[in-house]
């Protein structure tokens, strides 16, 4: 039998900023302490929509500055609190299609598993919104651990 704490080296957590999606993170946590692993926080900056003429390049530029900034500054945080578990972090950020760079960042980077929360849309909303768990799941090379997150009811 082959020696399971050396099963994963390299965990990666693509976050979207939203309350869903951080529901994946004690469970990576979990795994990155189970296997003394690199954790790895990934955030995917989608590009922003260019909407008419009304914006200078200057200006839309300067936004997607802006939005790096937040992306870097949002991670960071969430990194703080992991570091003080005495887990090694990683934090990325990357401008793409979400499923696309988070498979892509995966196979370029010796990703071994990926922790990515779900959303639970089925049918005709999945449909149409797509998802991107489902993308990385269908694309991924490695295994990806899917964490259904719950709605906050109040």
């Amino acid at each position: 039998m082959s020696d399971v704490s050396k099963m994963y080296k390299r965990i990666l957590l693509p976050l979207d900023g939203s309350e869903l999606a951080e529901q994946a993170l004690p469970h990576a946590i979990a795994q990155a302490e189970r296997f003394q692993a690199e954790l790895v926080l990934f955030r995917v900056i989608e590009p922003l929509p260019r909407v008419g003429g009304g914006m200078s390049q200057t200006a839309f530029e300067r936004a997607e500055g802006e939005v790096k900034v937040w992306a870097q500054g949002y991670l960071e945080d969430l990194s703080a609190s992991v570091k003080g578990q005495g887990i090694p972090v990683q934090v990325v950020t990357m401008k793409g299609n979400a499923g696309k760079a988070i498979v892509q960042f995966a196979e370029a980077n010796q990703v071994d598993l990926i922790v990515i929360s779900t959303r639970g849309h089925s049918g005709l909303s999945r449909w149409l919104m797509g998802s991107v768990a489902d993308r990385v799941l269908r694309g991924a090379k490695v295994p990806v651990l899917l964490v259904r997150a719950q709605k906050e009811t109040t």
